[in-house]
């Protein structure tokens, strides 16, 4: 019984920790661990998960990519897309900090003023700053009016119908600034925000523990949230012991997949195994990830070939993969088959009939191959060594239908610099959006960012795309818009500059007695409506 009691404070607290854990306590491993609880530091999925239990925006992202109202309950923008204006709840408090003086401490607009010029900062140094290029400023401040406590303004030097989305990132929570300024650089081992959990301890490379908010303002048919009364991450480095603890029961949820254990939990066609149904359930979700080739379309790239060849080369290619084969035996069926353009599978714009795209025709494929003499054209593709085997297996398909593909291994950093500076005619890449709307993959094919200045990697250049892609700015319409960017991306694979292969998952196994969890096509870890059935 000694021992047992032993084992389980170890498993939530530290041995040198105090602190009691409760029952309903959501636990989770971060092998990459964690860094700071700094939201202007919130750069990728391990620090997001942990600033999104401790903080709140304005607006927040459902499932489906919808905007939801945050703290801020409803919002405008004005007919030209230049200014925003949101009206904040009256009812939201920071977390209790020794700077409040024992008083509750409600949130204002002038929060979000201090927040938002702190990130952008050159003191601050947040990578997060970007999401604010397009406000407009004044001496180096944000344009920002707050001309009274729930009245926020926010004023952009141009139209971007994609500013509402940055909102709902991390990186644009509200800090209190008693806090910020009193803790200083420790603030990122002490986080004061309004999110759901408080911050309880954390014990760097051995566990945070954060506990419920009992003055949270959100609600779930009138019931308060969060349902939890803890959130325990541990930090196990290694993949493989952190897996073998969510088996035995000691974590109530995994995300993604390793390939020492990934045949043990998954068949062939990407379902969980029979002998793991009574314990644990798969969670599979859109991951707004397109994995692609790109092909260069200027001038210098294919010297020996015509500009009618260099089209013909790239449908040939595009026409000659089989995506389908390719996830089922190199991916367990993980992802979705790249059929339609690069708007990947759960944004608005995805093009659900995969009429724009291309599917594998071996006969139309070598069509392009006879008509247009390719047959014997030397082609290099390159790729960095943990895509190797999806490139060989490319490689095999292509050299069937009479190209003679060549791989080239490149260091990742080496990979990036020879892209950005337009050294490689064929390589393997992928885009992961940096926010939820589809302006941010069409990007890539925009002119005026042709690498090295911006990420247009293939150097596509068609008028008509950036005039429609200029006017699309203009539009603030949701549908509208969407089916704008439908139109760009058809022009796009018409031209072929890049080879959708396949649009990414997210693998979630959760324990049985986990409901509500709930996620994003970016990843997001939500677990303000999460409670667990008969915890241990």
């Amino acid at each position: 019984m000694k021992k047992l009691m032993i084992s389980f404070f170890i498993l939530f607290i530290s041995s040198c920790t105090k602190v009691e854990v409760p029952q309903q306590v959501f636990r989770y491993n971060e092998s990459a661990g964690i860094l700071t609880l700094d939201p202007a530091f919130a750069k990728d999925l391990p620090h997001i998960w942990a600033c999104n239990q401790l903080y709140n925006g304005l607006i927040e992202l459902d499932s489906a990519m919808t905007i939801h109202p945050a703290i801020a309950k409803s919002w405008s923008i004005s007919d030209d897309g230049l200014h925003y204006t949101f009206v904040l709840r009256n009812n939201v408090l920071f977390h209790p900090h020794e700077a409040f003086l024992g008083k509750q401490r409600k949130v204002v607009a002038q929060d979000f003023v201090y927040s938002f010029n702190r990130l952008i900062s050159e003191q601050t140094a947040s990578p997060g700053s970007w999401i604010f290029n397009l406000v407009d400023r004044k001496d180096g401040v944000l344009k920002l009016d707050a001309p009274n406590d729930s009245l926020l303004i926010i004023h952009l030097q141009r139209p971007f119908p994609a500013f509402l989305g940055l909102l709902g990132m991390a990186y644009a929570s509200v800090v209190p600034y008693e806090v910020v300024q009193k803790e200083g650089a420790e603030f990122r081992r002490n986080p004061i925000g309004t999110g759901p959990f408080l911050f309880k301890n954390w014990e760097e490379g051995v566990r945070l523990v954060m506990r419920r908010n009992p003055n949270y303002f959100q609600t779930d048919n009138g019931q308060p949230l969060p349902f939890l009364e803890a959130v325990s991450v541990g930090f196990l480095t290694d993949k493989q012991t952190a897996f073998m603890e969510f088996i035995k029961g000691n974590l109530e949820f995994m995300s993604g997949i390793d390939a020492r254990y990934k045949d043990e939990l998954l068949t062939k066609n990407g379902h969980l195994k029979t002998k793991y149904e009574d314990k644990i359930h798969l969670i599979r979700e859109p991951f707004l990830n397109t994995e692609y080739l790109g092909i260069k379309t200027d001038k210098d790239a294919f010297p020996k070939l015509s500009s009618e060849q260099k089209k013909a080369l790239r449908k040939a290619i595009n026409y000659g993969i089989d995506r389908d084969k390719m996830l089922k035996y190199l991916r367990n069926n993980i992802g979705t088959a790249g059929h339609s353009g690069m708007i990947p599978k759960g944004l608005p714009g995805y093009d659900t009939s995969g009429s724009i795209g291309y599917h594998f025709d071996p006969v139309v494929a070598r069509r392009y191959m006879e008509d247009f003499n390719l047959r014997g054209t030397s082609i290099t593709i390159s790729v960095t060594a943990e895509y190797v085997d999806l490139v060989k297996y490319i490689q095999s398909q292509l050299n069937t239908l009479g190209f003679d593909v060549k791989v080239e291994v490149l260091p990742t950093a080496t990979l990036r610099e020879l892209r950005a500076n337009g050294k490689l005619e064929i390589f393997r890449s992928s885009w992961v959006a940096d926010y939820p709307d589809a302006e941010n993959y069409l990007a890539l094919f925009y002119g005026p960012n042709k690498s090295p200045a911006g990420p247009n990697y293939t150097h596509f250049d068609k008028f008509n795309f950036d005039k429609l892609f200029e006017d699309s700015y203009a539009i603030t319409d949701i549908d509208k818009r969407e089916k704008i960017y439908q139109s760009l991306d058809s022009l796009v694979m018409a031209e072929a500059p890049v080879v959708v292969l396949y649009y990414d998952e997210v693998l979630r196994f959760v324990q049985n007695s986990v409901k509500g969890l709930t996620g994003n096509p970016t990843g997001q870890l939500d677990l303000k409506r999460v409670h667990i059935a008969n915890q241990k």
